[in-house]
């Protein structure tokens, strides 16, 4: 049994590889952010206030995110990802976030900004009355300040993660590939139980010392 890398009232972390250390299967809900499949690696670019990048463990292909949903079945889930690469299945819906005016220039060599990133809803989902648009997107906000605020290249606006995560079903969360622990920070804000798992110990660390904080950063 692995001992929890971080653990207070409402968060459990564990540091290792989710495919292992399996307590985040006993949650309701799975928010997440999965490595996408497609060999992500960024170099520098002074210029454009950009940073070298190794890249995401386990990012060559989707077999790592398709093994973690087939472990969780057919419960509600919440996971970003590429329109280039494979779909997750079984899928009800794609989401879109489009991220600010400032976003996703570095890579784009057809003069349009690749500033918009597929979030996957799939599994069960209770019946419900439309409420909201597909098209997710923030009031303000940079599209480079997660990764710059939390040192992850991924990270997803604190914001993004409170909008996506309240009107969940109930119950604990779900992050099996925690990262910088996003989604367990918001998920500690609006009062709710989670358990995260994540594989890189510098992200560990990080989501720890985000969580510990007595005010949570936003």
């Amino acid at each position: 049994m692995t001992a929890p890398y971080y653990t207070d009232e409402y968060v459990t972390l564990y540091h290792g590889d989710c495919l292992e250390v399996t307590d985040w299967l006993s949650a309701d809900v799975l928010v997440t952010d999965p490595p996408y499949g497609i060999g992500y690696r960024r170099g520098s670019n002074e210029a454009r206030g950009s940073k070298h990048a190794l890249g995401i463990v386990n990012d060559e292909d989707t077999s790592t995110r398709d093994k973690a949903l087939a472990a969780w079945g057919d419960g509600p889930a919440v996971l970003f990802g590429s329109l280039t690469a494979p779909y997750p299945s079984p899928l009800r819906q794609v989401l879109i976030w489009q991220k600010p005016a400032n976003a996703g220039v570095y890579g784009s060599t057809t003069g349009y900004r690749r500033d918009i990133e597929a979030i996957f809803l799939c599994g069960s989902w209770p019946v419900r009355s439309v409420r909201s648009s597909s098209v997710l997107r923030l009031a303000s906000g940079s599209g480079n300040g997660p990764g710059k605020q939390t040192g992850h290249p991924h990270a997803k606006p604190f914001e993004l993660m409170l909008r996506l995560i309240e009107p969940c079903p109930p119950g604990t969360i779900a992050d099996p590939f925690a990262g910088s622990g996003s989604t367990l920070v918001a998920a500690k804000l609006l009062g709710r139980r989670a358990i995260g798992v994540e594989i890189d110990e510098r992200y560990c660390e990080i989501a720890a010392g985000r969580l510990s904080q007595e005010v949570l950063d936003l």
